[in-house]
C-alpha cells in the first residue's frame, strides 16, 4: 500500500466514524451549550421534566396554561428567576429539598462559574412578604450565599395547572322524569 492510498484509506474511516457518531448522538439528550458552556435552562429542564424552551426569563411566561404555577416551594419544581442586568436571560434552578419556609436547596447549572453544576446549593428567601419574589443563592467563589439579592418570578410546578376557584357548570339538558 503506497502512502498516498493509506491517507485516502484513513480519511475514508475518519469520514465514516465521523458520520457514525453523528447518527448516534441523535438518539441521546445532549445538553445545549451555549459557547460551548453548559446552560442552566437544558440542566433544569432534564431533571426537573418540565418541558419548556426558550431563555429562561420566558419561562414563567411559557408555563401558564401549561403547568401550575406558585409561590410556595416544593421538591422538584422550577424557580424562575426574573432578568435583571447582571441576569440578563435570567435563571433557572430545580428545588432539590424544602429545608423551612424561607431556606431552599437547589440543583443548576451555570450559576457559580460558566457550564458548572451544583447540587445541593442552598437559597433564602429574602423578600419582606416571605413569597420567594427576592432570593440569595450559594456563590461558589465566596463559599457563602451570594450578596446580591435576584428577583423572581415563583415557582413552576411539573403538573397541570388547576382549576381551583372556576365554577363549573353543567349545561346539558336532563330529561325530568315523574313517579
Amino acid at each position: 500500500m503506497t502512502a498516498n492510498s493509506a491517507r485516502t484509506a484513513d480519511s475514508r474511516l475518519l469520514a465514516f466514524c465521523a458520520a457514525i457518531a453523528v447518527l448516534f448522538s441523535s438518539f441521546f439528550a445532549v445538553p445545549a451549550l451555549a459557547g460551548g458552556v453548559l446552560q442552566c435552562v437544558p440542566y433544569a429542564r432534564q431533571i426537573s421534566g418540565i418541558d419548556i424552551q426558550g431563555n429562561a426569563r420566558f419561562w414563567w411566561g411559557k408555563a401558564e396554561g401549561r403547568y401550575e404555577r406558585g409561590n410556595t416551594p416544593e421538591a422538584g419544581a422550577v424557580l424562575a428567576f426574573q432578568s435583571t442586568s447582571s441576569m440578563p436571560h435570567g435563571h433557572v434552578a430545580t428545588v432539590r429539598e424544602v429545608v423551612s419556609s424561607r431556606r431552599i436547596v437547589l440543583d443548576h447549572a451555570n450559576w457559580s462559574s460558566p457550564g458548572q453544576i451544583e447540587r445541593h446549593a442552598v437559597a433564602e428567601d429574602v423578600s419582606a412578604a416571605n413569597d420567594w419574589s427576592d432570593v440569595r443563592v450559594w456563590y461558589g467563589p465566596i463559599n457563602a450565599l451570594g450578596r446580591r439579592s435576584n428577583p423572581t418570578f415563583g415557582f413552576i410546578y411539573n403538573r397541570a395547572p388547576t382549576t381551583a376557584g372556576v365554577l363549573a357548570i353543567d349545561t346539558t339538558a336532563h330529561a325530568v322524569t315523574g313517579g
